[in-house]
């Protein structure tokens, strides 16, 4: 993700009339200077979205930890009368821009008593600003919720852990995987939570004395019960309750000798440093690297040296020696072995992954038989993550005490009895699983209401789950008007919204997006290559989401696209001919190539097809044109880290809340329950995970185009525009505001 955030701080500075240079080669070409110093144009930064690591270099620079190194560097920044410094490092490197920042002062006085520069440069210079980007795959910076890097690191992880399984299931063996984190747990708990490991360990919480016993007694446990394999994953920082390491080796050798499974251990290293970045570090180091562009520019004397950091899905800032702070606390509170309090200074979330993984990782029996029925379905298309929210709605179900019901075929199998009850073990496996393992349709209840009120009563439902898109949400709200009809759908209804197309009110993300821009964004990253080969050439691709642009705008950030036409941004033909102006005076520089999304119902009549015609014959003879249409490969794949713990969490979230719905509303032996609050949708909003009626959600829906009124996403089109060089006001631009962790 760092070339994203290199490409926006680069273009987004150019674009507010700054001039931008380039450092190659980390600290080390800042004290070196020379031709580690280089102005960037526009063109610089083309092309290198879809590159993993960094173009211009990154070195760890021991001259630079010295005052005469930062001596040198003070004198080389000056010379090309650059006062704004923007890194994009770990906490190391941000804390040496602070440290340089604060003897700016000093340094420049210096030069000048050395002859090096004179004391009208030292006026000009007086003032240098910071900016921090957090590059980090451990994720280990507090105060941000996610660095740059680390959900691409998890994708490697979790393509790992797939093929693994895989052989695993099929050889019968225990895998013991080594991911990095040397002070943090974060890759390791995640990735843990997200393939249903069998065990895990992270620095964070050592595990209790006598362990060994426990962690062979459960294997064992799972293997009698059918399993095949067992994944043990192990931070390399792992450590036990008196601060001694614990290696894979070690935990392999205990497999081997106290169960005699066949163990192999597998270290993945540097593996989760590569590889292509994906869709959220892209548009994440995108939005950073605007943010960080502001940031600069609004500062004055007494703001302090800030990071720029991502809360919910807005930016902000924080400053930086605050954050660092506090990541020092968590590493003192581990060396003192205050294991509880280091996961609470974590963050929340980093909490919450961990309570949850615990949870769902081994059976517990229910202290007591509930009297409630919970009945699980999918609705609509089919969304990764899906089989993720059934698998820990299931669980958690269970562990609560209640039969749980699994529906197959949406509210036409709940109207044809298609209902099974399940237990623990029948959703092992199904995290990883693309698509809805319990089937799914389009069909509403109001076709068949008669049928599925008949099967409520005979299986007494007095929950029921629905997991799905628009459909799931327009279903709920119909069962909830038909309560005056049929007194047997007075119940307690949820809506885990699932639909590629993001375009369910109430949350802002709905699961299953998440994969869906990737596989939108890895046919894009293929279809540029195909571009650049061929010169002179412009693609017209055409993404899903019905009414709703957020595929094709995401997408479009994520692949650089010059254009991303969708619904809710209204076009003219104006527009178009802009449009083709911008490609043809394209064509003449050196990246001949452009890439275009049309979201599939954005125009009635400029379809995808007129595009094509409207393009090809005005670039005659300049470029020519070719279509794509992904279609149904956006449905597919397996899900992504972020879709298989959002999937998980929703359910686990879910079924608490019905749980607790279901205690206030239980009355001599039954379930009567008619206010608004008892049929909600749940969806993350900001930062908080939100339970909205359906009935309040109607009033802020268009039905006619299945969209929710507001869309937070639609700020994100000025980012696309402008980082595709587009003639735009920043008078729109909602900079972020500085916080305190």
């Amino acid at each position: 993700g760092m070339n994203a955030a290199v490409r926006a701080v680069t273009r987004m500075g150019i674009y507010v009339g700054a001039k931008v240079f380039l450092i190659y080669e980390g600290y080390e070409g800042l004290v070196e200077g020379g031709d580690n110093i280089k102005q960037a144009n526009w063109l610089s930064v083309s092309n290198i979205i879809q590159l993993g690591g960094t173009v211009i270099g990154s070195a760890r620079c021991k001259a630079f930890t010295t005052r005469a190194g930062r001596l040198r560097a003070a004198r080389n920044l000056v010379e090309h009368g650059i006062t704004n410094l923007c890194v994009i490092g770990g906490d190391g490197s941000l804390t040496g821009a602070d440290i340089f920042r604060s003897e700016w002062g000093g340094l420049l006085e210096e030069l000048v008593q050395d002859g090096q520069i004179s004391e009208e440069v030292a006026r000009e210079n007086c003032r240098l600003n910071i900016v921090g980007l957090v590059g980090s795959i451990d994720n280990d910076f507090c105060g941000t919720d996610m660095t740059i890097g680390t959900d691409s690191a998890l994708h490697r992880i979790m393509e790992v852990i797939d093929a693994i399984t895989t052989t695993a299931q099929s050889h019968q063996r225990t895998f013991v995987l080594e991911v990095m984190g040397r002070h943090c747990g974060y890759l390791a708990l995640v990735s843990g939570l997200a393939s249903g490991a069998d065990w895990l360990f992270i620095p964070e919480s050592p595990p209790e004395d006598g362990w060994e016993d426990l962690m062979c007694e459960r294997l064992g446990e799972t293997r009698s019960r059918g399993s095949r394999l067992n994944i043990i994953i192990i931070a390399e920082g792992a450590i036990d309750r008196s601060g001694k390491p614990i290696s894979s080796n070690y935990v392999k050798d205990l497999v081997v000798q106290r169960l005699g499974f066949d163990t192999r251990v597998t270290v993945l290293g540097h593996v989760q440093r590569g590889g292509t970045p994906s869709a959220f570090d892209r548009v994440l180091s995108s939005k950073m690297g605007m943010e960080a562009v502001m940031a600069l520019l609004e500062a004055t004397p007494d703001t302090p040296a800030c990071v720029v950091s991502l809360s919910g899905n807005q930016s902000v800032r924080l400053p930086l020696m605050e954050c660092v702070q506090v990541t020092k606390d968590v590493q003192k509170a581990m060396d003192e072995k205050r294991f509880e309090e280091a996961i609470q200074l974590r963050g929340r979330s980093f909490e919450n992954n961990w309570n949850i993984y615990k949870l769902l990782a081994h059976q517990k029996p229910a202290q007591e038989k509930s009297p409630f029925s919970l009945a699980i379905l999918n609705v609509g298309a089919p969304a990764a993550g899906m089989n993720a929210a059934v698998r820990s709605a299931v669980r958690i179900g269970i562990c609560q005490g209640h039969t749980v019901y699994v529906v197959s075929d949406g509210f036409e199998g709940l109207s044809k009895g298609q209902i099974r009850e399940v237990g623990w073990h029948d959703v092992a496996g199904w995290l990883g699983r693309g698509g809805s393992m319990l089937g799914t349709k389009r069909t509403l209840p109001k076709t068949c209401m008669e049928k599925i009120v008949e099967n409520v009563r005979k299986f007494n439902i007095q929950g029921l789950l629905v997991i799905g898109g628009f459909e799931a949400y327009e279903g709920v709200l119909q069962l909830v008007e038909a309560r005056g009809q049929y007194e047997e759908l007075c119940i307690i209804m949820c809506v885990i919204p699932a639909t590629i197309s993001n375009n369910v009110p109430g949350t802002d993300f709905s699961l299953g997006s998440d994969t869906a821009v990737n596989a939108a964004m890895e046919s894009c990253d293929r279809i540029k290559q195909s571009a650049s080969g061929t010169k002179r050439r412009v693609f017209i691709v055409e993404t899903m989401g019905g009414y709703c642009g957020y595929l094709s705008t995401v997408t479009g950030i994520a692949v650089g696209a010059d254009a991303a036409y969708v619904y809710e941004d209204p076009f003219t033909i104006h527009d178009l001919k802009a449009n083709v102006e911008h490609l043809t005076d394209k064509m003449k520089t050196d990246i001949q190539r452009g890439l275009v999304l049309r979201n599939e119902k954005c125009h009635e009549h400029y379809t995808t097809e007129f595009l094509y015609n409207l393009y090809s014959s005005e670039g005659k003879g300049i470029f020519d044109c070719r279509i794509n249409v992904l279609g149904h490969l956006q449905q597919g794949g397996a899900p992504t880290p972020f879709d298989r713990n959002y999937g998980t969490k929703l359910g686990v979230k879910a079924v608490l809340w019905m749980s607790e719905k279901l205690q206030e509303v239980y009355r001599k032996g039954r379930v009567f329950a008619n206010s608004g609050d008892s049929a909600c949708v749940i969806g993350l909003r900001k930062k908080v995970v939100a339970f909205s009626p359906v009935t309040e959600l109607k009033k802020v829906t268009d039905f006619e185009h299945r969209l929710p009124q507001e869309q937070w996403w639609l700020n994100l089109r000025l980012m696309l525009k402008m980082l595709a060089n587009y003639q735009i006001s920043l008078t729109e631009y909602i900079s972020g505001k500085m916080e305190h962790v």
